[in-house]
Formats: structure tokens, C-alpha cells, sequence
């Protein structure tokens, strides 16, 4: 231990809590195992779990997914503190954070875990004996659960924010140093040239400036992670990560710009042809093409395998024809990823297909100027900064070269290569909303009098942001973890999916904490708060509803276990 943080020997922080942390996942681990047995959901004949075998007991299956993803951010965040332990940086305010999260956690899977306001799922749910969930009364968890997350830590936790309510981050992170620089440069990209100017953008529902994104494409946003050969920057997920965090932070429309960019390049990486990548992503990665992402219609939601818009073959050229919804950035962008039916005798995924589909972009006095596409905007709550559209297709034309790797019917493999990116950045994007929510909540409190001292002295408002902070650590963990599993080129949907749900889960509990601190002036647009509550929403929606995250983890774990 020579070199190494020395932790007070105070009341409120446990000694040792790394071990005593790491004593009980072998516990949490044999609980979950019990549950997936008790599950008794059975395979089809070539070993997969369908949806229908798990729709019967949805609420189990579902609450199931979330006790798995409690038991994985507990692990990261395990590991996380090992990790600082070994570079001598785990001091007393991570071990503040880590006693208070397993506290926290380990009495949710204890008593109960919140997937909705309304719903909640208990470990006795699931019908097993006192006798076969005696792991949870196991010493580690008894301790932690007694002593982790006391008012005592929580109020120690809040002073150390007190100190330093301006930083970039509370705690160390963990990350290399590479990463923390990049996270310093976007933590002041987004002071300067984002925070002061988001809320007029959000109230005047503009569209964030051009001038900006001409800013952001000198920085590398939409050239991040593209190769170097295609013009890129070549650098990793967890590099995207921290980039689209901090301009969340900023304004959730700035950090959402490049997530359009992020899914064109990777549907052209992954399953465009060579003369499609060397044409596409060298203008993505200038931003000389701002794409958007044309998947979703009014009638099918996630169930893409109903999709209705269809793209018939006519010489050389393909028409399309049909509706889509919720298409953010329609207006403005040049190209859009399209996702069509060009097998009609098909009625499932394996008729679709996905085409790199050239457009004008829209100007204020005609948003869609190209023939035979139409649309309108839908006006939205948050979110906003890019704008959302309706678009109806009639016989737009789109060249035969133009289809993603020149082959048909690939569209629904192709799109799901994505999926574990795309749901990695909105995780890293709600974590940034959360961060703002928390950014917000304490300088309002170290601020707001009442009763002669500042309100973040009061208990119930200096223990709401200590649950903050330590839920923004837990989900900022988790998704570091899907992001570097990523960069290993390791399957990740699984990871991915837990730090979508997580973090969208902890973004809206974070801006409603937030909003209720600031009380009768948080409900009044003129605060920032207002804002954040409408961003953070929207994030257990998109990219995949939290249910149906939860059967997607669910179905995963199920068939790990089959397999």
C-alpha cells in the first residue's frame, strides 16, 4: 500500500470497502442464476429464445433484465475501484462513491428495483425460498447495506462537490489520460460555445447553427471514429463516448449531431462495398454530408419485421414509396440511411434492405425540395435542436448503386451491426444529460437560501444530489465498459443494452431530483432545469424503449445460458 491514498479512519467510510464489495458478487451471481432457472423459459429447436416464449411472462423477464443490470453495474463499478486501487487513486471520495452505490443498489435488489414510476420488481417475485436467497444475507451485503449509503457518507460526499462545483468530473473516472484531455477540451467547447446559447435554442425551437457545426467538424465530431483511410480520425468507442457526453452536457441536440454520422458510417463500414466507403465516408467525416437515419415508420415502432415502405427496382434506379416518423434532422441533411422493403412476397426482416439515399437539404421556405419526398415537422417537448419530421415517400428515386453492398435483403443484419454503437452513445449521451441535471441541482442549491443557510445544507437536498452523483458514476461506469468491450471488438450487445436502460433511467431521475431542488422555479421555463427534465425523457424511448431493452437483455442472458 506503499504510495497509495491513505482513506480517514472515519465513522463514515468503510475500511476495506473494495474487498467487501467484491464479497459479494459471487453471492449476486448465484441469485441470478437461481432466477434464470426459475424463469423456465424454453429455447426453440435451434436454441433461441423468442419473443413469444417470453411475452407470457413479461413483467419476470423484464424485471429479470434489470436485476441482471444492477448486478453488472456493481461489477463495474467493482472493477472500477480496483482499477484506481492499483494506480494509487482510490481515495476517500471514491470510496464514498463506491460504499454509497453498492449500499444503495444491493438494498434495491434486496427490496425492490424501480423500472417505472409505477412498476416495480422484487427478488420474491420470483417464487423462491427464503432458504435459496440466504446469499443475500450473506456479511458483505449485510454491511454494505447497513453502513454503505448512511446520511453520514452522503453528507461527506456533498461537501467534497461544495469544494469543487465547476469540475468536469467529481471523481477520478478511471480513464486514461488521452481520454481525460479530450474530456477537458469538449468540457470547455461546450461552456464557451453550447451552454450559454442552448436554452434559447431550445426555447425558440431553432436549429442549432451551422456556424457551430462547422466548429464541431474542425474538432473531429463527425470524423471520430471513422479510419483514417476514409479521412477519419480513427479513434476508439470510448473516445466517442466522452465526446458525446460533454456536449450532452452542454445541450443534448449538440451531442446527438454526430450520432446521425455515427450510424451512416458504420452501416457503410460494416456492409457498404468498397467503392461506397471510399465515395461516403471521407464527406461524412468532413461533414460535407450530414446524414439522417430514415428507419422508423408510424405503424411498427421497433417491430422493424412489419415495415411497410417499399423500394422497387425500375431500370437503374430504385423508387421508394411509403411513411416514416420520428426522423430527426430530415430537413437539413444531404443523405439519409433508408430502410425499405424490396422484397414485397416477404413480410418479415428478411425483405428489407438499406439504401445510401442522396437529398437536397431543406431551407426555411421548403424543407424538403427533392422530388417525390414530403414532410412535415413534429413539434416535440425536447429534444430538440435538429427537429423531428414526418416524411411520405412517393416515387423518390434513389440510384441501384446506391444500395447498401449492392445486395438485397441485408438491410435488418446491417442495421442490427450498428445497434451496439448506437445504443453505447445514448447511453453516453444520457449520462450527460444526468451531469447537467447534477451541474445544475448544486450550484441552485449552493445558491438558494432559505432559513438563513443554503439549501443544499438541508438533508433531503444534499441526499438527492449524493444519489445523483453516485448514479451518474455507476451508469458513467457501465457504459465505459460496453464502449471498451467495444473497442476489443467483443460482442457488446449485451453491455450495451444494460447502459442504455441505466442511463436513461438515471438521466430522468437526476433531472427530476434536479427540478424539485429548485422547486416552483424549476417549473418555470425561463430555468434551464425545464429543459433538462424534457431532454431526459426522451431517453428511454429512443434507440430501443426501456421494455423493450429489457427483453432484448432478457432474450441474451436466457440464451447464454442455453447456449
Amino acid at each position: 500500500m506503499n504510495g497509495k491514498k491513505k482513506l480517514q479512519k472515519s465513522p463514515y467510510i468503510i475500511e476495506n470497502c473494495i474487498d467487501l464489495c467484491r464479497g459479494t458478487l459471487s453471492a449476486l451471481d448465484s441469485v441470478l442464476f437461481k432466477l434464470k432457472n426459475n424463469l423456465k423459459v424454453i429455447p426453440n429447436e435451434n436454441g433461441q429464445i423468442t419473443n413469444s416464449s417470453l411475452d407470457g411472462n413479461q413483467y419476470l423477464v423484464h424485471g429479470f433484465a434489470w436485476i441482471a443490470t444492477y448486478i453488472e453495474s456493481l461489477k463495474q463499478m467493482t472493477n472500477w475501484a480496483i482499477a484506481l486501487d492499483e494506480k494509487s487513486s482510490f481515495g476517500e471520495i471514491e470510496n464514498l462513491i463506491l460504499q454509497i452505490a453498492f449500499g444503495e443498489y444491493l438494498s434495491q435488489l434486496k427490496g425492490g428495483i424501480q423500472m417505472s414510476p409505477s412498476e416495480f420488481i422484487r427478488i420474491t417475485d420470483f417464487g423462491l425460498s427464503n432458504g435459496e436467497l440466504e446469499e443475500l444475507n450473506c456479511k458483505s451485503i449485510l454491511n454494505l447495506c447497513e453502513l454503505g449509503n448512511t446520511d453520514d457518507a452522503k453528507r461527506t460526499l456533498v461537501n467534497f462537490l461544495k469544494q469543487n462545483p465547476i469540475s468536469p468530473v467529481f471523481a477520478n473516472n478511471g480513464l486514461e489520460p488521452e481520454y481525460e484531455e479530450i474530456r477537458n477540451q469538449f468540457f470547455r467547447f461546450s461552456n464557451e460555445k453550447v451552454v450559454p446559447e442552448a436554452h434559447n435554442w431550445h426555447m425558440q425551437n431553432l436549429l442549432i447553427p451551422t456556424s457551430l457545426i462547422s466548429e464541431l467538424s474542425k474538432l473531429g465530431v463527425f470524423s471520430l471514429t471513422i479510419p483514417e483511410e476514409f479521412g477519419g480520425l480513427g479513434m476508439s468507442k470510448t473516445a466517442m463516448c466522452v465526446v458525446s457526453e460533454e456536449l450532452s452536457r452542454g445541450y443534448i441536440g449538440v451531442g446527438s449531431l454526430a450520432t446521425r454520422s455515427e450510424i451512416a458510417a458504420e452501416l457503410i463500414l460494416t456492409g457498404g462495398t468498397k467503392k461506397q466507403k471510399e465515395e461516403w465516408l471521407p464527406k461524412i467525416a468532413s461533414a460535407e454530408i450530414m446524414p439522417a437515419a430514415v428507419f422508423t415508420e408510424p405503424n411498427t415502432g421497433s417491430d422493424l419485421g412489419s415495415l411497410q415502405t417499399r423500394a422497387v427496382l425500375k431500370g437503374a434506379n430504385y423508387y421508394v414509396t411509403g411513411n416514416k416518423t420520428w426522423i430527426t434532422h430530415a430537413s437539413r441533411a444531404n443523405m439519409m440511411t433508408l430502410l425499405a422493403r424490396t422484397n414485397q412476397k416477404s413480410k418479415n426482416y428478411a425483405g428489407l434492405s438499406i439504401f445510401i439515399a442522396p437529398k437536397t437539404p431543406g431551407q426555411e421556405t421548403d424543407l424538403f425540395p427533392s422530388d417525390g419526398i414530403k414532410g412535415t415537422e413534429i413539434e416535440v417537448l425536447g429534444y430538440r435542436g435538429m427537429k423531428e419530421y414526418e416524411l411520405n415517400f412517393d416515387n423518390f428515386k434513389i440510384k441501384k448503386e446506391y444500395l447498401l453492398g449492392e445486395k438485397e435483403g441485408c438491410g435488418f443484419k446491417q442495421l442490427m451491426e450498428t445497434f451496439e454503437s448506437a445504443r453505447i452513445q445514448t447511453a453516453a449521451r444520457a449520462v450527460g444529460v444526468a451531469q447537467n441535471a447534477l451541474d445544475l441541482a448544486l450550484k441552485y442549491a449552493l445558491e438558494r437560501k432559505q432559513f438563513g443557510k443554503a439549501i443544499i445544507d438541508f438533508p433531503r437536498v444534499y441526499s438527492k444530489i449524493a444519489s445523483m452523483t453516485v448514479d451518474i458514476m455507476i451508469s458513467r461506469q457501465l457504459t465505459y465498459f460496453s464502449s471498451r468491450e467495444k473497442d476489443e471488438n467483443r460482442r457488446c450487445d449485451l453491455p450495451a443494452g444494460m447502459a442504455k436502460m441505466l442511463s436513461a433511467k438515471t438521466a430522468w431521475s437526476a433531472a427530476d431530483n434536479s427540478l424539485q431542488i429548485h422547486g416552483g422555479n424549476g417549473f418555470a421555463l425561463e430555468y434551464d432545469i425545464s429543459r433538462v427534465l424534457c431532454d431526459a425523457r426522451i431517453l428511454s424511448i429512443f434507440e430501443g424503449a426501456a421494455e423493450i431493452q429489457a427483453q432484448i437483455i432478457a432474450r441474451r442472458l436466457l440464451e447464454k445460458q442455453n447456449s
